[in-house]
């Protein structure tokens, strides 16, 4: 069975660390200088997109893409959504998949193959109109251990419709269990030997979420003879502790997500649930919050304030598409006012997980935006109500040819409301369309 990983961007394509799917919002492009295979991929599909909604499948040529292209498929939705055609598969990934001859559809793709990992994830682009990451690792067809990371990018025929997803993925054999075990040992007995954590801190009896005011923190807690606070395990820092020890503490969390095996999502959750804990700290003491994040050379976004917040917990270099789906997280926790130190259990107890809270999330958002207007709609608009043209002053070809739109007025006859510019290229294929 697939196992997800904790995932590190400062690694280069040949250090594997993993986690699970996640969206990559549109350009700005990521970081040029990043070595991975995906993200050399997505920087070539935002470097296609220009002025467009989508990246035009005529500028993609994967056999002429030396880097990735061996690595890669094209899917061809045009034929169908359940079963789309591969019209293009890499010399690489068909020599890792054993496949001989021709394969034609997605129903073709041999099962356990590296090719099947990539495909699982398609209808995923459809749903969300933007690239996807994934990684994760698995027990192939010869029954060796794999570990990979890939990207699906949506490419348009038209500028509107996903009707072709171009994938990359890379990957890499694991070492024998034996060997991953012992490593595992290692790392357990360095954090056995790691200097034990201090005390627990008194709880904030006095503190904002006393008197239940607008910016209050409200702790979700349990308290013992002791009058201590147990946080998840963690311990808190004191209320009159800087806002640098807040962060201590998460980044102690995120660490913890780096060095772990992360075979299940507690320890992410948690690192996720402390850098929220971290953002309600920072709300109450803007001053301290802003002086980190220039110590630290990090600009908060209005668009997207906690994508500052992960930065400063998990580092400015940590895979971008993380930086987004925890930030999405945050946010999605301080609209649901979630209390400090709730946000792990509620994503633990969350249907789907992380994951699938970042897509609702997404799909939440995209409700509430406007509609895109009709622009074809509002094009016959307007010529429905355009004035008419003097037949003698629409501009002809060499050969005396025009292409105009009439409008048929209240008294039965045709009106020249419009015609196609001079030297248009729609003007030779709606003539030859109307001389069939």
């Amino acid at each position: 069975m697939d196992r997800l990983r904790g995932h590190d961007a400062a690694n280069d394509e040949d250090d594997f660390d993993y986690a699970g799917d996640a969206l990559i919002e549109t350009p700005p492009a990521v970081i040029s200088d990043e070595r991975r295979m995906q993200v050399r991929a997505y920087n070539y599909w935002a470097s296609l997109l220009g002025d467009r909604a989508l990246p035009s499948i005529e500028d993609l040529n994967p056999d002429q893409l030396e880097d990735f292209g061996p690595y890669s498929v094209l899917l061809d939705f045009s034929v169908g959504m359940d079963n789309p055609a591969i019209v293009y598969l890499g010399a690489a990934l068909r020599q890792e998949c054993e496949i001989e001859g021709t394969i034609d559809y997605i129903d073709d793709v041999p099962a356990r193959s590296l090719l099947s990992r990539l495909t699982d994830h398609y209808l995923q682009i459809i749903a969300n109109a933007a690239p996807i990451g994934f990684e994760a690792e698995f027990v192939n067809q010869r029954g060796a251990e794999i570990m990979y990371r890939g990207i699906l990018m949506p490419f348009s025929s038209d500028d509107e419709t996903i009707d072709f997803v171009f994938g990359v993925i890379n990957w890499k054999e694991l070492a024998s269990r034996s060997l991953s075990d012992a490593l595992e040992l290692e790392v357990d007995e360095a954090i056995r030997s790691a200097p034990a954590a201090r005390d627990a801190a008194p709880i904030w009896a006095d503190g904002p979420a006393a008197d239940q005011q607008s910016n209050s923190l409200a702790f979700d807690i349990d308290e013992d003879e002791d009058d201590t606070l147990d946080l998840a395990g963690m311990e808190c820092p004191t209320q009159d502790a800087p806002l640098a020890d807040w962060l201590a503490l998460a980044r102690d969390g995120a660490a913890r997500v780096r060095i772990s095996e992360a075979r299940s999502h507690a320890a992410l959750y948690r690192a996720v649930s402390l850098s929220y804990d971290f953002a309600q700290v920072a709300q109450v003491r803007p001053d301290d919050y802003a002086e980190l994040l220039h110590d630290y050379g990090i600009k908060a976004q209005a668009r997207s304030p906690m994508t500052a917040v992960i930065k400063l917990v998990f580092g400015a270099t940590y895979d971008k598409t993380r930086i987004t789906e925890y930030a999405t997280a945050l946010e999605h926790a301080l609209a649901a006012g979630l209390s400090v130190g709730s946000l792990a259990a509620y994503l633990s107890a969350y249907a789907g997980g992380l994951k699938a809270l970042v897509r609702d999330e997404r799909a939440l958002r995209r409700s509430q935006k406007p509609a895109k207007p009709d622009r074809r709609q509002i094009a016959r608009d307007t010529v429905k109500v355009a004035a008419a043209l003097d037949p003698v002053a629409v501009a002809t070809d060499a050969d005396g040819l025009a292409v105009v739109i009439a409008r048929r007025e209240a008294d039965g006859t045709l009106a020249i409301v419009a015609a196609l510019p001079e030297g248009s290229d729609l003007n030779q294929k709606v003539i030859s369309a109307a001389a069939r």
